[in-house]
């Protein structure tokens, strides 16, 4: 298929006007009114099209982080009330696991119908023994809601030799979940999944609503652009975790309808398109430590163009090879990427331990540890823990020391 149909971009952008759209489209500087409230936090998923969900606990699950980063101090527990007890939000597959608006539900209908079981392979499994599959989907309707430890193991006896679910019961509510047979009800213990069925989640209207996968990709590709501001049409893909060559056909319908506006963005190869609902261009005044897997920034060439920030994900780099750490945070400062810190929460000592800290080359010194510093003390003041220590003491620089003080 051929890449969308380009008008001739008629407007141009600075790289600085980007970012600018970009962060008023996430919701950084208060751009649309949510507030640290349950329905504040159902404004910022609606308008984000979802949140990543993570439960890497080196400092904060990703999704209790990213409301935080753009509402400040709010109660974690009024996420979960959002979404497991209101449920105005649930889980489901979207960028990765994630949070997304319940109804949303209906427009991923064809990721659900397109699922493949992870580990691959474990489809076999599940083809070959039919009967203990139903017989997990037979506890829960007459039992209710349900974790893996309250299952049966299969009668074959058979062990996962290697899998993320590391176990038999874990994989196959996890299948289902995935092909839409199950639902999630909560977490319990230990973030471990709680399943039920649908229709005890999900409301009736919506399992029943019909959208085709066509109108579901555009209506989703929307949500994404949206959500971004300004893309390219592969940022547009990725957000919702579509294939470039799915996204081109329903990317050149909302480009004929008007949503989006072909554009060029100083410094990027590849053509930009501008939602219609986009802001304007005005100065953003943020300054909050960022989630690795914040919408603004999980896809990483997008962080790259925009914010001329290299950033990747360390924690399961060997150490030996890593460049900045374990857990690197970065820094939000106005419209820039301006830093990176490198923490672990220490909930028996109730410390933030810095392990080191970074400035990129433009930033300037003085002012950007200031602010990083007053950040990350506000930042650990809501976890609980509102001391800020090195990680290291041994080995902390001049920056690291500006910024504990």
């Amino acid at each position: 298929m051929p890449s969308p149909r380009k008008p001739h971009a008629n407007r141009q952008l600075s790289i600085a006007d980007a970012r600018r759209i970009a962060l008023a489209a996430q919701g950084f500087g208060s751009a649309w009114g949510a507030k640290p409230t349950v329905a504040g936090l159902r404004t910022l998923v609606r308008r984000l099209g979802l949140i990543q969900i993570d439960f890497v606990n080196v400092v904060l699950p990703a999704h209790y982080h990213v409301p935080y980063s753009r509402l400040g101090p709010y109660r974690r527990e009024l996420l979960d009330e959002l979404v497991y007890r209101r449920r105005h939000c649930i889980e489901h597959w979207a960028h990765e696991a994630s949070i997304v608006p319940v109804e949303s539900y209906p427009l991923l209908r064809y990721r659900r119908e397109r699922h493949r079981v992870w580990p691959f392979g474990f489809d076999d499994y599940l083809a070959q023994n039919p009967a203990y599959a139903a017989s997990v989907l037979d506890w829960i309707r007459d039992h209710g809601v349900a974790t893996a430890a309250d299952l049966p193991d299969p009668p074959d006896g058979r062990k996962l030799e290697y899998s993320w679910y590391g176990t038999i019961p874990r994989a196959v509510l996890e299948a289902h979940f995935g092909y839409g047979r199950l639902a999630i009800a909560g977490r319990h213990q230990g973030f471990a999944r709680a399943y039920d069925l649908p229709h005890r989640i999900v409301p009736q209207h919506l399992l029943d609503a019909a959208v085709s996968e066509p109108e579901a990709k555009r209506l989703l590709l929307d949500q994404a652009a949206q959500a971004l501001g300004v893309a390219t049409l592969s940022d547009l893909a990725d957000y919702f975790r579509m294939k470039v060559a799915e996204a081109r056909g329903p990317v050149t319908e909302l480009i004929e309808s008007g949503v989006l506006q072909p554009v060029a963005v100083e410094g990027w190869n590849e053509p930009a398109f501008l939602h219609r609902k986009a802001p304007a261009p005005k100065p953003v005044y943020a300054s909050a430590v960022l989630s690795p897997f914040d919408p603004l920034i999980f896809t990483r060439k997008r962080t790259a163009r925009l914010f001329a920030f290299d950033y990747r994900f360390e924690i399961f780099v060997p150490q030996t090879q890593r460049r900045w750490g374990a857990f690197v945070l970065p820094f939000l400062h106005n419209d820039r990427l301006a830093a990176r810190a490198d923490c672990k929460l220490d909930r028996q000592q109730q410390a933030l331990l810095i392990n080191n800290v970074w400035l990129e080359p433009w930033a300037d010194p003085q002012p950007t540890a200031t602010a990083l510093s007053l950040a990350l003390r506000d930042f650990a003041q809501w976890l609980g823990t509102p001391q800020l220590r090195p990680g290291t003491p041994s080995r902390q620089s001049r920056l690291l020391r500006a910024v504990i003080g």
